[in-house]
Order: C-alpha cells, then structure tokens, then sequence
C-alpha cells in the first residue's frame, strides 16, 4: 500500500564551519501525498539547507529524512530521479534560449518535451513566443516560468520551490501562484519556502521556521485562530514617536510597525478614549485606532516573543 506521506523529517540537523553554526536544528515534520506545503520563515531561518538536505545536495549530521519513501542519504540516485527542484537563485544556462534549456534539461532525465508536454503547458505558452531568446536575457517572471518548466519536464512526483517569487514583481508572483495550484490538481507535492507572509494563506499547510527551529505547523486558518489576544491597528501622523509613545504606555502588551500602522495588544481590557488623550498630549495628530483580524505574521511575531 503506498504511503500517505510524501516527505518524512525527523530530527534534522545541519551545522556549518568550525565554529559549529547551527543552520537546521533538529526539525521534525511531514509532509502529505499531494499537498501544498510551505515552509514559511525570514532570510538565514534554515530554509535553503532544508531543501537541500532533501534534494540530496547536502549531508545531515543527525536525523533522518525521506522523500517518496526513499531515505535521502542511502537512496539518493532514487530521489534525484524523481523530484524536481527549484532553486532560490537562477541556475539555468544563460547563453542558452528558452527552448535549449528545456531540451537539455529534458535530455537529462531521458525524457522529451513532447512527452510531458501536458505537464507545462500552462506555463510554457507563456513564454514560447521568447523560445529564441537566451536565458541570461529574460525578465524575473519569465526566469521563474523557464525555471519551473525545467523543474517539471521530467513529471516528478515531489516539488521543491525554495524561495521562487523572492525579487519577482507582484503579478508575476500572482500568476506562479496561480500556477501552483494547477500542478497541485495534478496530483504533484509541493514544498515550498518563501519569506513572505502574505503567501502563507496559499498553502495547505504551512510551518513557521526561525534560527532553524521549527515554532508552529498548522493550517494558515488554524493558526490566525489560535493568535490569543485582541488586535488594534493605530495610526497617526509620524511613526516613530507613535512607537515610542505606545511602548510607554501602561497595559501595552505587544507593539510593533505593521506597515503604516502600529499593531498594538493590550494586557487589560481596551481604552480607546484613555489612549486616545494620551497620544495627543504626546504631541501626536491624526490618529485613527481600529480592531483588526490577526494575520500569519502577527501570529510569528506573537511565537518570536514567547
């Protein structure tokens, strides 16, 4: 009977230099057959040597890790032939078309376009009208749709994405989104990094990582849930000194900039009047104080402070 898991974590762990830096602390998780999940957390979490461990590029000192049922240490010519990965950085051959790199790549693996062309169709007519034009010379979304065409040409049954729409505009991130959850509807796991919190909501499931550990797994629904406290959004007319003044003010629980506004907790029930006259005898104009729902990012920031 085959598993419902896709991708097994136990114990993960990665240093780096004589100094022992620890890059992935010891971090369990799963990650199931046919799922959306993102691994979710700022630049020098772990992120990168996490893909790596499982796409067979690097060594664990400690723990173990399957991928498809295959351990990635002893099984690794297995894994390499049947996922298809994604790095954070353009790794195609600049001097090579569009289409030279989709023919190589699918080379690679023994396989043709022609033969898993339903695979990337969608995304490829985006890009064939450019199939001439060499790699080095594409815009960033159209790198991320060459480079997504590449990773799948070979119809692997995993999908590492690590960072895919870090420095990509917001329609093209959009639109890979979008594209994403096609493939997932054909029955391909996705694992995916990105340090942005807003595409949390887009997974399935997602886990919230920092310093290498592993704070949360849950739903992105299940976790905004969980947030414990009553959220204000305050604004007014210079930012700093609105920051200053809340961090002052007796009851303040939790106060940090979220945009152009602060997010602000309290510990003890809310006074919105009370604030209000003392943020104006601190010399500020133009303010505007509301509830708002918690967001994934709240929820990280609520785990940083615990």
């Amino acid at each position: 009977m085959t598993s419902t898991i896709a991708i097994e974590v136990n114990q993960l762990r990665k240093t780096y230099g004589k100094e022992q830096l620890v890059a992935v602390d010891d971090i369990s998780f799963d990650v199931n057959r046919g799922e959306l999940f993102g691994l979710i957390g700022p630049d020098g979490a772990g992120k990168t040597s996490i893909f790596r461990m499982l796409t067979t590029l690097l060594l664990p000192e400690k723990g173990t890790a399957k991928v498809d049922g295959y351990d990635v240490v002893a099984d690794y010519k297995q894994i390499r032939k049947t996922v298809g990965y994604m790095p954070g950085k353009f790794s195609l051959y600049p001097d090579l078309t569009i289409e030279e790199n989709l023919r190589f790549f699918a080379t690679v693996f023994g396989t043709t376009i022609a033969q898993n062309y339903h695979l990337i169709e969608d995304i490829y007519v985006q890009i064939e009208p450019f199939k001439d034009r060499r790699a080095g010379k594409l815009s960033g979304g159209m790198k991320q749709k060459l480079a997504l065409c590449c990773a799948l040409i070979h119809k692997p049954t995993v999908l590492f994405l690590d960072e895919p729409t870090t420095g990509v505009d917001p329609v093209s991130r959009k639109e890979f989104w979008e594209m994403l959850k096609r493939l997932k509807g054909q029955g391909i796991t996705i694992l995916v990094s990105t340090p942005y919190m807003d595409e949390a909501t887009l997974c399935d499931r997602i886990a919230l990582i920092q310093y290498g550990k592993i704070l949360s797994i849950n739903t992105p629904q299940k976790m905004i849930q969980q947030y414990p406290d009553q959220l204000f959004a305050i604004k007014a007319d210079r930012m700093y000194e609105l920051i200053k003044a809340l961090r002052k003010y007796p009851g303040v629980m939790d106060c940090y900039a979220f945009g152009e506004y602060a997010h602000v907790s309290f510990k003890n029930s809310f006074e919105g009047d009370k604030l209000r006259s003392y943020l104006i005898t601190e010399g500020l104009t133009r303010i505007e104080i509301k509830p708002v729902p918690p967001t994934i990012e709240d929820y990280f920031i609520k785990l940083l402070k615990n």
